[in-house]
């Protein structure tokens, strides 16, 4: 009697990518540390294998931001709900970002870090940055060429002509369909493309994490630690007295908030880059039950108008540098540049230490040294780490409040989260 085969056994399921991403940051830590130990110089030849993948990221950016935001606005009939689902994002994104600012005063001038520093007398910076007006913003939002927009990777550009090209397109009715179709299959297959580029970002981390320590070592916070320290929980704070209760306030699912949105920023605090998160980004919150339309809309707005972490810095690093040069900044003058920094941090670009020309032009437009910035370069790498993974939770957390201010997210089960992490989606 012949014996029936015994069933095929279960697929292993392999280290998740989040586990993959610890992993390569660890093993960059200690390799960083031990290529310092032996010879800084070779550190340089960890950061093409970082570069790689910021890379690799940046070119899914305005592709996938295109695509998404014209279908999600010309589909259906969406646009005619942008107006009021905009007004709405930018209201939250400027109460949100006055308190990061307000935050990151407070915490300066109650820690004061910059007392007893002596800003290195003739030393030259290697930024040179001038203070915008506010016509110079203004006209910043539009670009002159899409393309130009498209290949300096600028996402406030590439949002406004995405927005206005979808309400065109929803106007002429049924002779946009194939483009809007066009568009969603070009926004599916970017989103394919982000997955594949995914398996290369333990790699990539790793590899950002090994020339950051190998380059600076870990001595790196020795002068300037008081400040590093400050930053770091100035953030905390915003993160438990700001984000937190805005969450509750909203019914945000908080534990699965959380498991959404760990990975993207891990990679955000790993690379110094928001744009890198921001493909994994729109994913893991659609897998959540914020509607595409929705994610495609406030996420990368959110990335020129909502940067908590590099507002809260600037506000922080600005009176840093004031105290380094022993200038007294009264009330007044700190308020005006809290203001200042409102407009001119908008539109940043999600790159790394983008915010030093940022800094460097409100130092400019107060009169105050720029070798501030050359002072604060050593240790700028550890604080672009927390500030950058605080821009995107931050973001992340403003698209599930604005899609529960629209009354149209869906809660995802813990059974379709679990089948997402399986596959990898999440």
């Amino acid at each position: 009697m012949s014996q029936s085969p015994s069933p095929p056994p279960p697929p292993r399921r392999g280290l998740s990518l989040t586990t993959q991403i610890f992993i390569g940051l660890a093993v960059g830590v200690v390799v960083g540390g031990i290529v310092d130990a032996v010879n800084p110089a070779w550190a340089v030849y960890f950061r093409p294998f970082s570069q790689l993948f910021l890379r690799l990221i940046k070119m899914i950016i305005a592709p996938l931001i295109f695509a998404t935001l014209v279908a999600g606005i010309a589909g259906a009939g969406h646009f005619k709900v942008v107006g009021r689902m905009g007004l709405r994002a930018i209201v939250y994104f400027e109460i949100v970002t006055t308190l990061a600012l307000i935050i990151g005063l407070l915490a300066v001038n109650i820690s004061r870090p910059g007392d007893g520093v002596n800003l290195p007398i003739g030393a030259g910076s290697e930024i040179t940055a001038k203070a915008q007006t506010w016509d110079q913003i203004l006209l910043h939002v539009i670009p002159e060429s899409v393309f130009d927009a498209m290949a300096r990777g600028d996402v406030l550009q590439i949002v406004a002509f995405s927005i206005l090209f979808g309400i065109a397109l929803g106007m002429i009715g049924e002779k946009g369909r194939p483009v809007i179709t066009w568009c969603e299959a070009v926004a599916e297959t970017m989103f394919k493309f982000t997955n594949i580029v995914m398996h290369y970002a333990p790699i990539g981390v790793g590899a950002a994490i090994a020339y950051t320590v190998g380059h600076g070592g870990l001595g790196v916070l020795y002068n300037l630690a008081w400040l590093v320290v400050t930053l770091y929980v100035a953030l905390a704070v915003f993160i438990l007295v700001v984000l937190l209760p805005i969450a509750l306030i909203f019914r945000v699912p908080i534990r699965k908030f959380v498991k959404a949105v760990k990975e993207p920023a891990i990679i955000a605090f790993s690379t110094t880059s928001s744009e890198a998160a921001l493909p994994r980004a729109m994913e893991v919150l659609e897998r959540l039950g914020v509607p595409r339309r929705i994610v495609s809309f406030v996420l990368p707005l959110g990335y020129s108008f909502n940067l908590d972490g590099t507002t809260l810095y600037l506000s922080l690093a600005a009176v840093f540098v004031a105290q380094a040069a022993g200038v007294e900044l009264t009330i007044g003058q700190q308020i005006t540049m809290m203001l200042t920094l409102m407009l001119t941090s908008k539109g940043v670009a999600g790159v790394p230490r983008a915010s030093l020309v940022i800094l460097a032009a409100t130092l400019a437009s107060f009169g105050l040294p720029l070798e501030g910035v050359t002072l604060i370069l050593g240790v700028d790498e550890l604080m672009d780490m927390a500030r950058t993974m605080t821009n995107v939770i931050g973001n992340c957390l403003a698209t599930v409040v604005i899609a529960k201010w629209e009354g149209e997210f869906v809660e995802a089960s813990d059974a379709e989260l679990e089948l997402a992490a399986a596959r990898g989606e999440i």
